[in-house]
Parts: structure tokens; C-alpha cells; sequence
């Protein structure tokens, strides 16, 4: 027995999904992931490598060292103890942060004056290293990588049926805009959520005010607003709303403090 290729392709994916169910740890969310632990490493290792190459690097010593106090005390809560932490303050006036997959951490020295202190740090560095623990790249690597078997299904199904190029063509585009528009914006924003939430818990864990999370989202929305970073339609945004997104800081911090390490006495 023979099939069609468009039934090839939807048996393909369904196995991919039922071999690639992984759950995250802090929230319990089921995602798909095609990518072994080591792939997505490698990839992290390999473009860090490319970022201290391409990109200045700090010699602020004080601020270099803050960095790595900040990072540790994240790291060892994190729940990654395999990582291969490393953190670099990168010299760029971008407001910006990350954490590749293997605990590869850089900061950018542009979102400093919003962090403003150390608890700041910890919000930006929770926040980043949450993606990194709930395996957010590697998952939108296996959302791109089963849209665009969606898509080999779709082109396969109308040639099937003898549609001509134009109609395949303009079948394609409508459905990379409803793919994008309905299910890739909408589940990065659940990420970001996601990374909220477990970077409050991060921070918190490693005995930091989860209050000042609250203090740096509000500092970073009013940056983005001034450069004309909050312009963008809610519907194509990667990012929850502003609003939205101090209202559940607000609400998920109770259970936050109930993390933070008992006082010394």
C-alpha cells in the first residue's frame, strides 16, 4: 500500500509529535521538541562563540563583576547544574539580554541604566535564563520545522488536485499569515509569559525582591515607548502587553515569596 505524499507528510508529523512531547519543569506545559539536549547546545555553543567575535566586550570591571554575581546566584536555582555557565557583558547600547541553550549568558551594557541595581540584574537574568531552562528556542525551532511540513502538505494536497502555480502560490502566502498571526505571535507570547513567571521565581530563589521585577518591566516599557518600541499592533506582538504583563508580576507574587531562602539568623 502506497501513500500520497500529503498523507506521507501528516504521518511524519504526527510521529514527530507524539516523539517529541516534552513537558516544562516549573509550569508543567506540554511543548514539542525535535531537538536532542546536545543539538541545542551546540547550536547555543557555537553562536556564542560567534557573538564574543563579532560583538565588543566589556572591560568595566565592576560591572563585569556584578554580571557574574548576579548569574551565579540565578544559575544555581535554575535547576540546569549540567550548564556550562558563562556571562559576558557585551559593550552595545542595545537594551538588551539573552541565554543560548548550555548556559551561555550576554548582556548588553545598553540595558544597564534600566536595571539600575542588582535586583534589576536578576530580573533581566531570571528572565533570560527562564527561556533557556524552558527550552523556548529549541521549541520554536520544532514549531518552524512542523509549519513548514504544514505547508509541504498543503502544496502537496493542491497539486494533488491539479491547482495551477498561482493558486498554490496564493494558497502559501494565506497560510503563512494565519500561521503567524495565529499560532507563532500568539505562542511567543505565551513564552514570554512563561519566562516572567519563572524568572520571578528564579530571582526570588536566589534571594532577590521579586517586587523589583515590577520596577524594571515598568522602567523598560517607558524605554521602549520612548524609542518607539510600543508602536507595534497587539496582534503582532511577540511580547505580552505592558499592562498585561505588570498585572501578572502583580499576581504571581505572593507565590514568588513563598521561594525566597528563609533569613539568617
Amino acid at each position: 500500500m502506497f501513500l500520497h505524499p500529503s498523507f506521507r507528510y501528516l504521518a511524519l508529523a504526527i510521529l514527530s509529535s507524539l516523539l517529541g512531547c516534552s513537558t516544562v519543569t516549573e509550569t508543567g506545559r506540554r511543548q514539542l521538541i525535535l531537538l536532542s539536549v546536545q543539538q541545542e547546545q551546540q547550536l547555543g555553543f557555537s553562536s556564542f562563540e560567534t557573538m564574543k567575535s563579532s560583538v565588543p566586550i566589556s572591560q568595566d570591571k565592576e560591572q563585569i563583576a556584578l554580571l557574574k554575581k548576579v548569574g551565579e546566584r540565578i544559575a544555581q536555582v535554575s535547576g540546569l547544574p549540567k550548564a556550562q555557565w558563562e556571562f559576558v557583558l557585551f559593550d552595545s547600547p542595545e537594551a538588551n539580554a539573552f541565554c543560548l541553550p548550555g548556559g551561555k549568558v550576554g548582556v548588553f551594557t545598553g540595558i544597564l541604566p534600566i536595571t539600575q541595581d542588582e535586583a534589576g540584574l536578576a530580573t533581566v537574568i531570571g528572565h533570560e535564563v527562564a527561556h533557556a531552562v524552558a527550552r523556548h528556542g529549541a521549541e520554536r525551532v520544532s514549531e518552524a520545522m512542523m509549519l513548514q511540513l504544514g505547508g509541504g502538505v498543503l502544496q502537496s494536497g493542491l497539486e494533488s488536485y491539479g491547482y495551477d502555480t498561482k493558486t498554490q502560490a496564493a494558497a502559501a502566502t494565506v497560510y503563512g499569515m494565519t500561521t503567524q498571526l495565529g499560532r507563532v505571535l500568539p505562542h511567543s507570547r505565551g513564552q514570554e509569559s512563561e519566562a516572567d513567571y519563572m524568572g520571578l521565581l528564579f530571582m526570588a530563589r536566589a534571594g532577590y525582591d521579586p517586587e523589583a521585577a515590577i520596577g524594571f518591566w515598568q522602567r523598560f516599557a517607558a524605554h521602549n515607548q520612548s524609542s518607539g518600541g510600543a508602536q507595534t499592533a497587539w496582534f503582532l506582538r511577540t511580547h505580552p502587553l505592558d499592562q498585561k504583563r505588570i498585572e501578572q508580576l502583580r499576581q504571581w507574587q505572593a507565590e514568588a515569596r513563598e521561594q525566597m531562602p528563609a533569613p539568617r539568623p
